[in-house]
């Protein structure tokens, strides 16, 4: 997938949710954000984050990839990603995605390499917060980040990592005056 296309990933969300016979307000719940929000991202007049496509995909049982791309993922044994590969997902907030496994079924957790910017204005700022079933792991591979755990915060170094119950508000940031890269394993 060369680009993301919001107008079409929000359509194919429209279909499964339809498809599957569920309210708008049920999707509503599982992504955290009221109808209202919710219709303006099924009807593509909104951006979504990462972790409501995520939720929406565990509402809704279809893998993530099938999800953005419209394709189901085929291998069932192994798939390789080269470095710098991988399936993109770049969203608005600046974060950049790669996902290191997209093309394997039945995938008990999404692994990326996350890209997050450095940014000045925000760097004093709190830091957003978001929640998604599951459990993380975060390994910094490049930079610092400030991170935030049901409100407790703390800096990560490179080589550093924390894995956290992801249905607590969390969140994080690149500090220390530039970009940062991470492993990110979101697991089920």
């Amino acid at each position: 997938m060369d680009k993301f296309n919001l107008k079409e990933v929000a359509l194919r969300l429209k279909s499964l949710r339809e498809l599957e016979g569920m309210a708008v307000e049920e999707l509503a719940v599982a992504t955290g954000v009221d109808c209202d929000e919710y219709i303006a991202s099924e009807n593509g007049e909104r951006d979504f984050s990462f972790n409501f496509l995520y939720n929406c995909a565990n509402k809704l049982e279809c893998n993530i990839t099938e999800l953005i791309t419209g394709e189901s993922a085929k291998l069932s044994h192994f798939t390789i990603t080269r470095k710098g590969n991988g399936m993109p997902i770049v969203r608005n907030s600046g974060f950049n995605y790669l996902h290191l496994a997209s093309n394997m079924r039945n995938r008990s957790c999404e692994p990326f390499v996350v890209s997050i910017p450095y940014s000045v204005e925000v760097e004093n700022k709190p830091i957003e917060v978001s929640i998604h079933s599951g459990q993380e792991l975060d390994y910094v591979l490049e930079g610092e980040l400030r991170v935030s755990i049901a409100g407790h915060e703390t800096i990560l170094h490179e080589g550093d990592s924390v894995y956290y119950n992801s249905d607590m508000p969390h969140g994080l940031m690149a500090t220390g005056g530039r970009d940062a890269k991470i492993l990110a394993v979101v697991l089920k």
